[in-house]
This record gives structure tokens, sequence and C-alpha cells, in this order.
């Protein structure tokens, strides 16, 4: 039994924050955060538009893609650092709004590798037979946690959301072939929020020594993309898409040097997305399979480096 993508969605906020929209409200420029991120604009939730109406929407794409209703979902896993309460989870408000009153919701909290961990989550429950569809949403307001003073981090994140439609296919090749999870606590200072419910009863905003999480996820990222691949019994050269966690076309181009990838098979949306955290993998896929890049019996690599650290890479042949 394999996990397979039936159906795939995704959704941003109208509200776009161009590089100049932002150099009006801290010391940077345009050419600033390009040169160094990549990054040329960011979509920002609404006031009163949260994490759960940005999951509920892709949500709502992915069912269509499949061509199946919420009725037809076992359960529903949301992966997300930014909820729109600290309880109930962010997944029973999109069960709620999906108006599914059978099954289970839950959330991952693995920051920007939560999509993976789900993936991870996702695939060994319907390969153990716990599950037969499963609706996967990686959703973020990254902008609400944000300190707009602070031009080395606020310029980096935005929000949106990203879902895909899991199903348990008895299948030899498709679907999820592997997934492989890390995470090591030791460097969690050097990206974290400053705040939460039990140590200062606030929510606290994102903090980041840049050049540290640079190195690590440069060197992690293209390790366990090799770990995954050899446990899945396949070469990395015989893979024909990477889909990575788009946190900086800085890392996404040193991890692709490192693994002598092509460019033109590393799929980046980065430029015009940001940041989204655990969104950014389903958001940039979404994209790929929506303008032809990547299609049915492709062999796709996924990966996310998130606070933790965590980070994680799944194969999969969609």
């Amino acid at each position: 039994m394999r996990a397979v993508i039936r159906g795939i969605g995704s959704f941003l906020p109208a509200d776009i924050m161009t590089n100049e929209d932002l150099s009006k409200r801290v010391e940077t420029s345009d050419e600033w955060i390009q040169e160094r991120t990549g990054i040329r604009q960011r979509h920002i939730a609404s006031e009163g538009q949260y994490t759960s109406d940005l999951g509920y929407e892709a949500a709502k794409r992915a069912l269509d893609d499949a061509g199946i209703s919420a009725a037809d979902i076992d359960l529903i896993i949301v992966a997300t650092s930014t909820p729109d309460l600290t309880f109930p989870s962010t997944a029973t408000i999109i069960q709620e709004k999906l108006e599914m009153h059978h099954g289970a919701a839950f959330d991952v909290q693995a920051v920007c590798s939560g999509f993976i961990y789900g993936m991870h989550v996702a695939n060994s429950l319907i390969r153990s037979g716990g599950a037969k569809r499963i609706l996967l949403i990686g959703a973020e307001t990254f902008s609400r946690i944000l300190d707009w003073t602070d031009r080395g981090t606020c310029v980096l994140f935005g929000d949106g959301a990203g879902a895909v439609v899991l199903e348990g296919v008895e299948a030899e090749e498709a679907g999820v072939l592997q997934t492989f999870i890390r995470s090591d606590g030791r460097h969690r200072d050097m990206l974290y929020v400053d705040g939460g419910p039990s140590r200062t009863q606030t929510v606290g905003h994102l903090r980041m020594l840049g050049n540290q999480v640079f190195k690590h996820a440069v060197t992690d990222i293209a390790q366990v993309i090799r770990d995954c691949a050899e446990q899945a019994g396949v070469a990395v050269a015989d893979i024909d898409w990477f889909v990575p966690h788009q946190a900086n076309q800085r890392i996404l181009t040193a991890v692709a040097k490192r693994l002598k990838l092509r460019p033109e098979q590393v799929i980046s949306t980065v430029a015009y997305h940001a940041n989204t955290s655990a969104a950014s993998v389903p958001l940039a896929m979404d994209c790929a399979v929506k303008d032809g890049r990547i299609k049915r019996g492709d062999l796709v690599m996924i990966e996310a480096f998130g606070g933790g650290f965590t980070w994680g890479a799944a194969l999969l042949r969609y």
C-alpha cells in the first residue's frame, strides 16, 4: 500500500507586499533583499484572515483537483507554526469549515519542516492501514510573528497555504517511496520565536542568526536528500524534480551545486512567495504541477529545513 497524491492545491492572500513597500517600513532596499535572498515580493494575510482561512481555501482546491469531497477524507493533518489559537488545533477549525463531521484532525508543529513531517506521519498511517485518504495541509501567517523593525527577518517571510490529498493505493512504484526526518535541539537558539504560553504568556517574534542557519541548512539539506534517496534505492541523478523549502534562493543554489543538480530541476518560487514556512513546499509543488513541469510518473524529491533545528525529505513518484 502506497500513499499516492490524488490532488494538490494552494492559496495565497490577495495583498502583495513588494520589496519597495518594505523599504518604506524598514531600512532596506529592493536591491539589498534580492541580492541576499532572491525575494521580490510576498503575500500578506489581511486583517481578519487567519491561517485556517488560507488552509481551507488550499484544501478545497486540492479536493477539487482530486475529484472528491471532504466526506471522502478520513483525517486532516495541518502543518503550521502560526495556528489560529493555542487550541483547538487549526486542523479541527478547517474540519469544521469543510463541514466534515467524521474522522479526525490534528496539527503538526515542526516549523518550516512541518509539511515533510506531516508527509511522514500521513505515509505511515496509510501504509499501516490507519487511514485511507488524508488531507495534508501546510498553512502559515508568519506575518503575525514578525518584528517589522528587524530587516534581517521581516524581509524573508510571507503568508500562504498548500495542500495535497493522499490516498492509499496498492501500487509498486507510484506514490511516496520514502520519507526521512531529523532534528537537533542543540541549535534551537539560532532560529526561534521569543514568546509562548508557558514561558512568556505572549506570542513573541521570530528571531534568527541568519549566517549560522544558512550553514546548517545547506549541509543538512544536501545530506538528507542523499539519505532519503539511498534508503529508497534511487540515485540522486535519476530524480526528475527537486521541490525545496523556499527559504532563500542562495540556499537553493548552494544545495543544487553540492548535489550537482541542473538549475532547471529545482523548483523555485521564493521570488514571488518568500518563505511561507510549512506552506512553501506544497505551494511550490502546486505551481510546478499547474504549469506543466511536474507530470504524472515523474520522480520528485521534496525537502525542508526549519527551527528546532528540524529537517527532512520525501521521495515520491507523482
